[in-house]
């Protein structure tokens, strides 16, 4: 089990990105594996308040953030395949990999904010063309981390010449790719063909629907061949005010009998010292387990 946080709330009191950078020193020191970041112009967490609202560009944040840390990852929970060209998404997370010594997740779904696309102008076309986008971008990322510069025909017209990635991604074969959604019959599919991690989120029903997505995700493995196994099963949840190193440890044990191998978590509020330390707590408690 590993345990990650998701930087949401960006509205720390004091400078932007004094707090930001604290926070990543301190997450690389209590041995959180990955810093992921929101991929979003305007902040789209519904339960922060109205003030709360800083939301920094997700790749560029994480290039500031590369150059402040070692050791832990980074990367987008998750990035929309719609709101940027497919090949520019595929060199901002090459690029991010290549400047942090390979430590980039390459995080993307298929996108679902409509009011930050109408309000930011950003593109969002209905759900199945949302995820035919989705599918062409995994695939081109394979093609360009492959070194692969034929032409590349996908859905709804596109097409490049000549798609070609240079410098390569540090990380051989590129990037891991994550996969954010849980769409039974589209998005676990696209899991089980291209990705190496799937998310799904942490809902107040004992673990039903968890189980539920996992079976489902196991099911497709099983008709493309592969092993679910290897398959990082990535868990969204809520870190509470509060929360202790020892229940923090004793949830990430709960989603392990769900079938979760990695925890990402979330707090209502900017991270802060407090939380962070609960983080390295749990952090060593599992290593131990």
């Amino acid at each position: 089990m590993r345990i990650s946080i998701n930087v949401t709330d960006q509205s720390w009191p004091g400078a932007l990105p004094d707090g930001l950078a604290d926070v990543a020193r301190r997450a690389e020191d209590a041995g959180a594996d990955t810093l992921w970041l929101p991929d979003h112009l305007v902040q789209a967490d519904p339960t922060l308040p109205p003030e709360h609202d800083d939301q920094l560009e997700a790749y560029t944040a994480l290039g500031y953030l590369a150059a402040r840390t070692s050791r832990i990852r980074l990367g987008t929970m998750v990035s929309a395949a719609t709101f940027r060209a497919p090949a520019l998404l595929v060199k901002a997370v090459t690029t991010l990999d290549v400047l942090s010594g390979g430590r980039a997740w390459f995080g993307v779904g298929a996108g679902h904010q409509a009011q930050e696309a109408a309000d930011m102008g950003l593109d969002l076309p209905g759900t199945r063309a949302r995820l035919d986008r989705l599918a062409d971008v995994l695939r081109l990322a394979r093609r360009m981390w492959a070194g692969d510069e034929s032409p590349f025909t996908g859905s709804d017209g596109l097409r490049l010449e000549r798609p070609r990635c240079r410098p390569a991604p540090a990380t051989p074969g590129g990037p891991p790719v994550l996969v954010g959604g849980a769409g039974e019959r589209r998005t676990l599919r696209l899991v089980a063909e291209h990705a190496d991690a799937c998310n799904v989120f942490d809902l107040p029903d004992d673990g039903a629907t968890v189980r539920h997505k996992l079976a489902v995700l196991a099911d497709h493995c099983a008709d493309v061949g592969r092993d679910v196994t290897t398959i990082d099963r990535t868990l969204s949840a809520r870190l509470a005010p509060g929360t202790t190193a020892d229940e923090l440890a004793a949830k990430a044990e709960t989603a392990a009998g769900w079938g979760i191998t990695h925890l990402v978590l979330i707090t209502p509020r900017p991270w802060d010292a407090g939380a962070l330390a609960a983080v390295g707590g749990a952090v060593e408690r599992v290593a131990d387990a």
